[in-house]
């Protein structure tokens, strides 16, 4: 009796199904052509006035006259240099530093502890509370800067870099607390019960437990804070008046005025200054994507 062998082509799988993961060395098929043009075109209107200014720089008047658009020939660090070299540039750096630091510590301390309390007690009001800080969400600081400025006067903190941190941290908390929240939800009941257990209280297992599993949401939040305030122009207007006390922001409007006419170290005035920011949110773009993807599972 002859035995009937039936052929299985190698590339159908043993377990078929769409579920079934992909073998190693298999190759992920490729997306619509029009998605990628449309991202590349998207990516290139992005940096390409970035790219615009970095390069601006390091060329001089007479070159971004005849060329606006070329590339430095020959490439002029003198510029840059003035600018490294100026005390007017490292004491306004060093005042967004302060500013943009000190809002975010502040930030995320009261905002993990609010964002705890709305997430892990119940009371009565908890959810008019937490409604109350989303709508925040819907009031920029434009609409609040005329009450906002008659208010630090009435407390003296005009012209001081405390009267800028203290507004940044109110409207900034909104949005940490929409971000933490969940995260904290998402920490299993079971847990605080089994530390409860062990006679863990709450400001421990706060301490302990909660603020080691919600980094994640703390970084996220913690960079969208720093770079936001590191930015802030409208609200270091209203309130800064002597230029010693200037954030870059406010350095590069006047930079501009003053050297009008010298476009190439107005450019690499505003290069150096958006760097920073520039960097940091670059090098922590990773987990600001996973600390918004574990707020939205929780």
């Amino acid at each position: 009796m002859s035995t009937l062998v039936l052929d299985t082509p190698a590339d159908v799988p043993a377990h078929g199904g769409p579920n079934r993961r992909r073998r190693k060395g298999e190759r992920l098929a490729w997306g619509s052509p029009t998605t990628y043009f449309v991202a590349l075109v998207v990516v290139a209107l992005t940096l390409a006035p970035v790219v615009y200014i970095v390069l601006g720089g390091f060329r001089d008047n007479s070159q971004i006259t005849v060329r606006p658009a070329g590339l430095p020939s020959p490439w002029r660090l003198s510029n840059y240099g003035d600018v490294l070299s100026s005390s007017t540039f490292w004491t306004e750096f060093v005042n967004s530093t302060i500013v943009a630091a000190a809002t975010t510590v502040l930030v995320a301390g009261f905002g993990i502890s609010a964002s705890y309390v709305l997430a892990r007690y119940r009371f009565r009001g908890r959810g008019a509370m937490f409604a109350l800080f989303a709508s925040g969400l819907m009031f920029p600081i434009t609409v609040a800067i005329t009450p906002l400025f008659l208010l630090l006067k009435d407390l003296g903190l005009l012209d001081s870099r405390l009267g800028v941190i203290l507004p940044q941290v109110g409207f900034a908390l909104p949005t940490t607390i929409i971000i933490l929240v969940p995260f904290l939800k998402a920490i299993p009941q079971e847990i605080e019960e089994a530390a409860a257990v062990d006679g863990c209280s709450r400001l421990s297992f706060f301490a302990r437990m909660v603020l080691p599993l919600s980094l994640p949401g703390l970084l996220t939040t913690g960079i969208l804070t720093f770079v936001a305030s590191w930015n802030s122009y409208m609200l270091p207007l209203f309130v800064l008046a002597d230029p010693g006390n200037f954030t870059l922001p406010l350095g590069v409007q006047q930079f501009s005025s003053q050297y009008s006419q010298d476009t190439a170290k107005v450019l690499a005035f505003t290069s150096l200054s958006m760097l920073p920011a520039l960097l940091f949110f670059t090098l922590f773009e990773r987990r600001i994507v996973g600390g918004l993807q574990g707020a939205v599972k929780g």
